[in-house]
């Protein structure tokens, strides 16, 4: 097979929630530039009527919905009306998440009170569970409806390295997020598999991303083998990888993309 056809999502129908920053921004510039359409939900609406304005210079084949993902009401009518405008919904990327505040330790390697488990704010981890899980298992429902009708689709979600592993500098509100992120992943590509549905978790490391403060850009770059974190573009790759033909027997898996963080630092 030819490269083109092997990667091709030309006229495809993409959604992709947190789609308007970092990340999700990404992934949407990978579907347009190859012909995809994309529809962005985002809960920050200056951010996403500037990404849409940004993205159309690339292809008018884009719109974006101001979406709480928190709310699941919400959340499932947006995916209908994507879904009725579209005609269909072959890609979802299940991107959106925040950060949970400082870990347990500083950046200096100090104990910080408030990152100790006894003091997150029952508030700061209702948030960030329904932000970062919930919120991708309302996502995953509302796709699979049109895509158990079509008998295809692809949902891909994006978990985190910090998922697999335990981590200190990071709130553990997030940690355990991702981990359940990860693990939705796989439980869904089974019961999905029947319907032709594939269902796949990114889990990226260190990138530049609106979530990333100057200080953990540091603490990341001096804790990787390449000494850098990673730029947006850098997923896109992947990305196309999992809503293309090239990924058509790939399911319930967890690719790693961290520029080798995961195995610890080199030099």
């Amino acid at each position: 097979m030819k490269t083109q056809e092997l990667f091709k999502v030309e006229g495809l129908s993409v959604l992709i929630t947190g789609g308007a920053k970092g990340l999700g921004r990404a992934f949407a510039e990978a579907m347009l530039d190859n012909g995809a359409r994309v529809t962005l939900l985002d809960l920050d609406k200056h951010a996403l009527d500037l990404a849409v304005s940004e993205l159309r210079e690339r292809s008018p084949d884009v719109d974006g919905v101001v979406v709480d993902v928190t709310d699941r009401a919400a959340t499932m009518a947006a995916v209908d009306r994507a879904v009725d405008k579209l005609g269909r919904l072959d890609v979802v990327f299940a991107n959106a998440g925040i950060d949970a505040g400082p870990g347990f330790l500083s950046m200096t390697g100090a104990r910080d009170p408030e990152g100790a488990l006894e003091a997150i704010p029952d508030s700061l981890w209702d948030k960030v569970i329904d932000t970062n899980l919930t919120s991708m298992f309302t996502t995953i429902r509302a796709a699979a409806r049109p895509m158990k009708r079509q008998n295809s689709g692809r949902i891909i979600l994006t978990a985190s390295i910090a998922g697999i592993r335990p981590g200190a500098i990071v709130g553990m509100p997030y940690q355990i997020s991702k981990a359940g992120v990860a693990h939705l992943a796989k439980q869904s590509a089974l019961e999905l598999a029947r319907y032709n549905i594939l269902v796949n978790a990114i889990l990226p490391g260190p990138f530049l991303t609106q979530l990333t403060t100057p200080e953990l850009q540091k603490r990341f770059e001096a804790g990787s083998p390449l000494h850098r974190v990673g730029r947006p573009e850098e997923i896109q790759g992947l990305a196309l990888f999992l809503a293309s033909p090239a990924s058509s027997y790939i399911t319930g898996t967890h690719i790693v993309i961290d520029g080798g963080a995961l195995l610890g630092r080199a030099d």
